[in-house]
């Protein structure tokens, strides 16, 4: 098995929407772009897919991504930033893929009030390198793959003392990979609200040292 990394690219787009589409979904059959969007998986992935392209540089651009190939074959994604501007950049993304996707705008307007919830988790520390939209393909799951990339990822970040990942309660085999990687324990926040859309009480923090 040859394993290689390298930065992603437009070309990559399926496979990053693809992994945007999981990590949402985590270890759970349903995740927010199934919620928010409300419509069959090829749609939920074909929208993933635009998402990683717009104009607008949300935490979803491909731009951010590193990838992860096994033998030449796309195996592991994930992106990392340390500027939250690209969390504010979300709604003019979602704006973007969805007029692609000919989405009304009044079915937009629609978004926030079904997606809401995921905000009554949110958890995170000033100043750290942020690791987000981690998913590696079926095949290679149990492999290493996905810690090596989130090690080398960490390799090349400069200017951060800190980095943080989070996952949903439940997901073990994040939880194992993130503690290999060398991330421990920050917190855990739960909300009803985020339980009652997603079928798991919340998120877990993990961080380390760089």
């Amino acid at each position: 098995m040859t394993l290689t990394f390298r930065p992603a690219t437009p070309d990559d787009a399926a496979f990053l929407g693809w992994a945007c589409v999981a990590a949402a979904r985590s270890q759970l059959e349903r995740g927010w772009f199934d919620i928010v969007l409300q419509r069959d998986d090829a749609f939920v992935l074909e929208f993933a897919k635009r998402l990683t392209l717009t104009k607008a540089r949300s935490w979803w651009h491909w731009s951010l991504f590193e990838v992860a190939e096994v033998d030449g074959m796309l195996a592991s994604a994930m992106c990392g930033f340390g500027d939250e501007s690209v969390y504010r950049a979300s709604s003019a993304a979602m704006a973007e893929a969805s007029d692609q996707m000919r989405i009304s705008k009044e079915e937009q307007a629609q978004f926030w009030p079904r997606g809401s919830f995921i905000m009554s988790t949110v958890s995170g520390e000033d100043g750290a390198w942020t690791i987000e939209n981690v998913a590696t393909a079926q095949a290679f799951r149990g492999t290493g793959v996905t810690q090596r990339l989130l090690e080398r990822d960490l390799e090349l970040v400069k200017g951060f003392k800190r980095a943080q990942i989070s996952f949903f309660i439940g997901n073990t085999a994040a939880q194992r990979a993130y503690a290999k990687a060398g991330f421990a324990f920050v917190e855990e926040k739960r909300a009803p609200e985020f339980q009652a859309a997603m079928g798991t009480p919340g998120t877990i923090r993990y961080a380390r040292e760089i």
